[in-house]
Order: structure tokens, then C-alpha cells, then sequence
């Protein structure tokens, strides 16, 4: 039911966005939002939306590259550069289906990439990265797709060698119900940052993470922090704060591991009964293999933690009721399968895996789906039809791909070249926000024929593309907003008309295919209203079996939201493994937690062996680079979502992003709080202004990602961000050669402070038009 905003008179409508759900009210010139009533801890990006709808960075009319239009398709150095000319919708859809049917007929199929990275609405229908990938699979026949994400590269592919599927670990395991009711012991490797936590790809209509820490905490729960930074578990907790060397967890790990060894404390029952590998990795924790005695000394001049501390950490755990998180964060860094699978193996050790509010589950507190009960009926997602083509690219991996057709690369025990790939088609996503080496990026985005675009606001991605189509904003549309563990399935109202002339993707993807004469095998025949209705049909038969009640689409869609029932909270696989391994055997080649993988060693990976182990990264600080830089994600905004909104505009300085500092790292350079400082190394720089706090290490800057890339040329570092991005400094290598993830995490710098004239923010104005 829609209700009013007594302040302007217009209807609330329900709507939902990966921060939460909530309703919006539009009146032509204001928008108002609220939060869901029954929300106990809203995100406060909400507020990011406020200004969006008219705010002058929006794609008004459809755009095409000057160069692009004059000279044809073609490798361009003048992309990110160039000036646009605005079109009239049907020319440009002529041009741009003329271009897909030249690519497919020339080239084929395996010469398109379908880029779009997922996040740019919480609606099941008009998810983009669903209708790029369904448009091109039924109107062309397929397209060279990407695996993994960027959140968990390496985790994805190393997990099913360990436990299970990532879905199985982080999300039917251990749920924040059985950390507010049964754990006693926290180990938080990367934190557990509620500003990680309150958001969920389709949204989330309670954030519950605040309350069961808080319940836990109430109880007695010890909370143990391990991350270069204090903030990454809330204040409120009192957690104990132990910040290791960055990248050197794997190290911290083994050595509490070899402790409850040499103290008789480990859980020979449960690793005899559940553990497969378990003398492998034994030989090398003891030494025998390698001649190094990973025991808490060693650990301690790796990760800089005492010995003595480490020590007693590890005897505190015995007989406790432990529960092991690793984030993101630990496995977007250089050899980040190692602390995913150690953390594992310290969960093994101890014999909780299984245990309620015990053991292991990785990434819990990283995203509001983690932690929570499933959904005892689907909601279902928009078919995408079927690929022809084979061929793929771990998703980090894009610019060796663009830049390096033909050669190969490893990926999970295979061996594969790259496809050269002539035209790139992205619709939702910003990969520079996602991508590491920005200047690489715009490098190799430069070697395409065509680089299409959907984009409701002109980022930097948009700045690069040869056909700019302009979308509509999520309030823009009607949708259903769901996800498989959060019980509430809204109606996401459309609350404002389009802006200008933007499109639904849907419709855009209509008249394409209608151009190249698969309008049917794309739509179905069915308008939006009639896919809404037909992907909610899967949800109200799902209660129908259930012998709940049912209601149809026509009342749902009146009501504005339907909750649904969940799942029992049994512990999911590991739960069923611990209590009949015989008969619940895991879904690994053993049927029990591998310890050590023997398929893993069979690749012959140097730089992810067959069981976990300290692998010291490349980069670390030198005299030129002494400072570790975590890039980590920002709390004012969703990835880069929306930067131009009012929340992450009130929490930037001068216009900048906020760095943090050590006040005695600040001393020793001259710094200030409040000075705007240049970040830089071998890659390139940006600025940022910063603010001094002993809640960092000594030897690490932090600044996170979001701020949109504002690039100008600079003679002593080739390109500065005048605006903040630090992906212009996180180099663009793979974790591993089994994961091939995102290790754009953790980089290297030396800091300043900038004195010169400040340099405009021009990352929110619109490209040149010409007419």
C-alpha cells in the first residue's frame, strides 16, 4: 500500500536497493526516502538517492564517440579523451545492431565479451548483468562470459578443493543466530565491518548484524579483531585489536595451529574422522618438509605480532566454542587462497567445524547474505538463455585478456589462451571502480573495434565507450526485489519517470533484437509487467506446495511486499558431515574438509601448493614505497555507486576522498590532518585528503575505493586522480594461478603532502557534446 509524504503530498512507494529496503516519494522536483519501518539498523547510504534522479551527470540522449563515428570501429587511443555527438535513438540502435551482426558474421561470437558486473539494481528482472548476458545468448548465440567476482576471486575456485561451494560455506553454515546464542570466541581475520554487512546483492529488509554481535557480545562472546585496521568490528563490541603485518594472516595462523600442536590441544578425533591430508600438511608445519618449524616465534617476525601473545591466543581457544571469519578482504591480495584455506584448517584443528556458532564460515559479516536462513521457496531470476560459446576469463583478468589475445593463462588446473575479443557490450558495472591499474584499463579497453555501454550517469566507463545508451535509475522502473535468504519479496514501484530520453535495458535490448530479427526468441512476447508477473509465478507456487497462502501477483503487487518462510537454521553440509560423515559426506574428491588437496598439488602451482602455507607476496614495502595501502570498500556509498550523492558528497573533504593516517607516519612527512596529500608509486598517483587516527597501523595508509576515477596527466607520475580512486595504484596481478582473483586489496605507496594549486573535480560533469 502506498502511503504520503506529508511534507510534499506525494505517494511512498516500496522500493528496494542493495542497501535495504525502503519507500520514495518523487514530486517532480524533491525525492524523499524512508527506510523500512521494520528495518532495526538502516544504511545510512540511503541518502545517496536524494539527489540522484536529476542530478546533471545523467546520460541524457544516446551518445556516440566522435572518433568512432568518423573513423568506423577500431583499436582508438583517443578513448577516455574523446568528444560525443548525441543521436536520435533509432540511428544509433541501427548502427550499434549493424556492428553486432559485422562482429558475429566476421569474427564470431567468441569475439564478444559480455561485461556487466551485477550490482547495479536489487530488481530480479532488471537485473543488467542478466539482460546483457540473455540478449546476446539469444540474438547472437553466445558471447565469451566471466567467472568469479572481484569481492571473493580466489575464494570461489579454492573452496570446492577444501569444504564445498562458496554458497555452501558462507551461506548455509553458520548464521548470526547461532553467533548471538552460542559462540564464545570471535577470531575475525579482516573484521567483520558493518559497513560490509548491511549490503546484499538484491537487497535486505532488516540488517540484523549490529544486534547479533551486540547480543553475542552481551553474553560474553570475545571478540578478536585481526586487521591493519580498528574499525573493521564496531565500536561497541570492545574487541581486542590485534593488527598483523598486512598479507601475513596465513603466517599468524599457522603458528596458533602449531601451539595447540605442540600443547596436545588439537582435535585428533575430529581430524581423524572428518580431515583428509591432515600428516601432508603436518610435515610442513612441523618442519619436516621444508626445514622451517612454523611455530608462534616464526609467525612473530612475520606478522609482527608478539610470540608471547600469539601463544596465549592460541591456548585461550581450547575448549571454547570458536568461530573462524576470514573476509574478502584477506583474499583479494597476493596468494589470497592461502588464509581462506588456513582458516579452515585452524577451524579443523580445533574440532568445531559443524559445532553451532562454531567452527568456520568464511566471509561472515562481509555481506548481508552471509549468516542468514534460506528461503524455504525461490524466487526465481531471469532466464539468460544459453551460451554457445565456451571460452572465459576470470572476471579479474580483463586487461591481460584485451591486451594479450592468444597467449595463455592458468586457471584452476587448466590451460587456457585468451579469445581476442573485437567488441565489449556492458550494461550495469563500472570496472573502473572493480579494476586494479587504471591506466592499464583504459589501455587495454583502447585495443576493442566497439566498447557499448548502458549507463544512467556518465562514469568513467561511459567516458570510454564508443556507444553510450542511456538507462533508467532503479526508481525509474517497476521490479520485484528478492534474494534467496532475506524473507521479504517487495515491489520495487516505479516512483519517477524516466529521465530525458532514457530506456529500460529491457527495451533497449527489444529494439536490438528486434533489428536483428530475434525479438521474440529475446522477449517472448512478454512486456515487463508480463515478466514480473511470470517470475513471480515461480514464488506463489512455491507457497502454493508449501500449503501457505498464495496470493497472486495482481494482490502482491498491491500489497507492495510478501514475506515468506524460511528454512530451518540446521548448519547446513557442515553440520550434516560432522554428525554422519559416512552417510553426508562433503562435496570434495575425499568426502571430508581437505586439508590437503592432492588434485590441487597435481597442477603444480608454485604459488599455491597442495595444502595452505606462507607464501611471502612480491610487493612489500621498500625505501621508495614504505607504506601498505588498504584499499579497502567505502561506507558512504555502494562501491562507486552514486558517488555524486549526498551522503558520500558529505563525507568527502575539499572534495576528495578521506585517507587515514598514523599520526607518527603524518609526523615524519610533514602531514597534518585535513592537508590534502598525493598517494603514489610506480603506477601513477592520487590525491585525497587526509585525516590522522592511531586506529591504523603505523605503516599503513587507507584509502578506500568508490571515489569516480578523475584523471589528468601528470609529467613526474604519468597520471594523477585528482579525486581519490586508489585503483590507479593497486597493480593488476592474479592471486594465484589456480584463483586468478582480484588482488587489488593491499598495494604499496609513499605519501606526501600536495601544496600546489588543487586541481578542479570534474569526474561529475559530462563529457563535450558536439551537436
Amino acid at each position: 500500500m502506498s502511503a504520503i509524504d506529508a511534507s510534499t503530498g506525494a505517494s511512498m512507494r516500496p522500493h528496494s536497493a542493495h542497501w535495504g529496503a525502503f519507500s520514495a516519494a518523487w514530486d517532480g522536483h524533491a525525492l524523499t526516502v524512508q527506510p523500512h519501518p521494520d528495518d532495526p539498523d538502516p544504511n545510512p547510504i540511503i541518502d545517496n538517492l536524494i539527489d540522484a534522479l536529476r542530478h546533471p551527470v545523467r546520460v541524457a540522449r544516446p551518445a556516440v564517440r566522435k572518433g568512432w563515428l568518423e573513423q568506423g570501429p577500431g583499436p582508438d587511443a583517443r578513448r577516455g579523451q574523446d568528444e560525443y555527438v548525441e543521436m536520435e535513438w533509432d540511428e544509433v540502435l541501427d548502427r550499434l545492431a549493424a556492428e553486432l551482426r559485422r562482429v558475429q558474421q566476421q569474427h564470431g561470437c567468441e569475439a564478444i565479451f559480455g561485461g556487466s558486473y551485477g550490482w547495479s539494481s536489487a530488481g530480479r528482472f532488471h537485473h543488467a548483468q542478466s539482460q546483457v548476458h540473455r540478449f546476446l545468448n539469444t540474438t547472437l548465440g553466445g558471447y565469451v562470459r566471466s567467472v568469479n567476482t572481484y569481492s571473493a576471486g580466489a575464494a570461489m575456485p579454492l573452496l570446492p578443493h577444501v569444504i564445498g561451494a562458496m554458497e555452501q560455506v558462507a551461506k548455509q553454515n553458520v548464521t548470526l543466530e547461532q553467533l548471538a546464542e552460542h559462540t564464545e570466541i570471535v577470531l575475525a581475520f579482516g573484521g567483520m565491518a558493518l559497513k560490509n554487512s548491511r549490503v546484499a546483492s538484491g537487497g535486505v529488509s532488516r540488517h540484523t548484524e549490529r544486534g547479533a554481535m551486540r547480543a553475542a557480545a552481551a553474553r560474553g562472546c570475545r571478540f578478536v579483531n585481526i586487521s591493519p585496521l580498528r574499525v573493521d568490528l564496531p565500536e561497541e563490541l570492545n574487541a581486542e585489536w590485534l593488527a598483523p603485518v598486512p598479507m601475513t594472516d596465513t603466517a599468524l595462523m599457522l603458528g596458533l595451529v602449531h601451539q595447540l600442536h605442540a600443547d596436545g590441544a588439537l582435535d585428533r578425533d575430529y581430524i581423524e574422522r572428518c580431515c583428509h591430508g591432515w600428516d601432508v600438511f603436518e610435515d610442513y608445519l612441523l618442519g619436516r618438509a621444508d626445514g622451517i618449524v612454523k611455530d608462534c616465534a616464526w609467525a612473530a617476525g612475520i606478522c609482527g605480532i608478539d610470540a608471547a601473545h600469539l601463544v596465549t591466543l592460541a591456548r585461550s581457544l581450547v575448549g571454547k566454542r570458536v568461530l573462524i571469519t576470514v573476509s574478502h578482504s584477506l583474499q583479494r591480495s597476493e596468494h589470497g587462497e592461502q588464509p581462506v584455506w588456513m582458516g579452515a584448517v585452524l577451524a579443523a584443528a580445533l574440532g568445531q567445524l559443524g559445532l553451532p556458532g562454531g567452527g568456520y564460515n568464511y566471509a561472515l559479516g562481509t555481506l548481508a547474505h552471509y549468516g542468514r536462513r534460506n528461503n524455504a521457496t525461490p524466487v526465481a531470476p531471469l532466464p539468460q538463455g544459453s551460451n554457445g560459446v565456451k571460452a572465459f576469463i576470470p572476471v579479474a583478468r580483463i586487461a591481460d585478456m584485451l591486451l594479450h589475445p592468444g597467449e595463455p593463462f592458468d586457471y584452476d588446473g587448466k590451460r587456457m589462451p585468451y579469445p581476442h575479443i573485437r567488441l565489449a557490450y556492458w550494461a550495469g558495472g563500472n570496472p573502473f571502480h572493480h579494476h586494479q591499474d587504471l591506466r592499464r584499463l583504459a589501455d587495454a579497453l583502447r585495443t576493442l573495434d566497439t566498447f557499448v555501454v548502458h549507463e544512467s550517469v556518465w562514469t568513467a566507463t561511459a567516458r570510454h565507450a564508443d556507444i553510450v545508451l542511456p538507462a533508467t535509475l532503479t526508481l525509474e522502473r517497476d521490479d520485484i526485489g528478492a534474494t534467496a535468504n532475506d524473507p521479504l519479496v517487495i515491489a520495487m514501484k516505479r516512483v519517477a519517470e524516466p529521465y530525458a530520453e532514457a530506456r529500460d535495458d529491457y527495451d533497449i535490448f527489444c529494439a536490438l533484437a528486434d533489428r536483428l530479427g530475434e525479438r521474440e526468441a529475446f522477449s517472448e512476447g512478454r512486456d515487463t509487467r508480463a515478466w514480473l508477473a511470470h517470475l513471480y509465478e515461480h514464488t506463489r507456487r512455491g507457497l502454493e506446495k508449501l500449503q501457505l497462502p498464495a496470493p497472486s501477483f495482481e494482490s502482491f503487487w498491491a500489497r507492495g511486499e510478501l514475506e515468506i518462510p524460511q528454512l530451518p537454521d540446521d548448519g547446513g553440509l557442515l553440520r550434516a558431515f560432522r554428525n554422519d560423515p559416512v552417510n553426508a559426506p562433503l562435496p570434495t574428491p575425499s568426502g571430508k574438509v581437505q586439508i590437503s588437496a592432492d588434485e590441487v598439488a597435481a597442477f603444480g602451482y608454485a604459488d599455491c601448493p597442495g595444502h595452505p602455507a606462507w607464501l611471502a607476496p612480491r610487493f612489500t614495502p621498500t625505501a621508495a614505497y614504505p607504506l601498505w595501502l588498504v584499499a579497502n570498500q567505502p561506507y558512504t556509498k555502494l562501491h562507486s555507486q552514486l558517488d555524486f550523492g549526498r551522503y558520500s558528497q558529505d563525507n568527502k573533504r575539499q572534495g576528495r576522498e578521506i585517507c587515514h593516517l598514523h599520526p607518527q607516519a603524518a609526523a615524519a612527512r610533514g602531514i597534518r590532518d585535513g592537508d590534502i596529500v598525493r598517494l603514489y608509486n610506480e603506477l601513477g598517483a592520487c590525491l585525497a585528503s587526509v585525516r590522522l587516527t592511531e586506529d591504523v597501523r603505523e605503516d599503513v595508509v587507507q584509502l578506500p575505493t568508490g571515489a569516480w576515477y578523475d584523471p589528468r596527466p601528470d609529467a613526474r607520475h604519468g597520471v594523477v586522480c585528482v579525486h581519490g580512486n586508489p585503483n590507479i595504484l593497486a597493480r593488476d596481478v592474479g592471486t594465484s594461478s589456480l584463483g586468478q582473483g582480484c588482488a587489488g586489496q593491499i598495494s604499496t605507496v609513499q605519501i606526501e603532502r600536495f601544496d600546489g594549486p588543487l586541481p578542479p573535480i570534474r569526474a561529475f560533469d559530462p563529457p563535450l557534446m558536439r551537436y
